[in-house]
């Protein structure tokens, strides 16, 4: 059973940053592009960075472009989202979820390409 495990949520003040983690196993880091989305309660969940499974393509939101960050680490194994310059509306649960149907120097927002997704950790900015 493929599994990915959140972490790094919490409350931060608008202005901050913030490092979400998603770990994996490594056979899903060498397979599987890896995507971070997030869902405000009330509204429909939304992409906001993805990694192909060559670690070679990336690919973010319109909102976040300048502002988010994503990597993959092998001697960690995860998956790391960086979020700089955070304002309250980054407030949202935020998911990652892997991909084995892209091709592998591509990544997508596509939800419906993801077959495995975390359980979420929750980002709070507010002062």
């Amino acid at each position: 059973q493929l599994q990915l495990v959140e972490s790094g949520g919490g409350w931060v003040r608008p202005g901050g940053s913030l490092t979400l983690s998603c770990s994996v196993a490594r056979s899903t880091l060498e397979w599987y592009a890896i995507g971070w989305f997030r869902q405000v309660p009330g509204k429909e969940r939304e992409g906001v960075a993805c990694i192909s499974a060559s670690g070679t393509a990336t690919d973010y939101a319109a909102s976040g472009k300048d502002r988010f960050a994503i990597s993959k680490s092998y001697a960690t194994e995860a998956v790391a989202l960086r979020i700089t310059r955070l304002i309250p509306e980054d407030t949202a649960v935020y998911y990652c979820a892997a991909d084995s149907k892209t091709p592998f120097r591509q990544c997508t927002f596509d939800e419906a390409m993801y077959e495995h997704w975390g359980q979420g950790t929750q980002v709070n900015v507010s002062s």
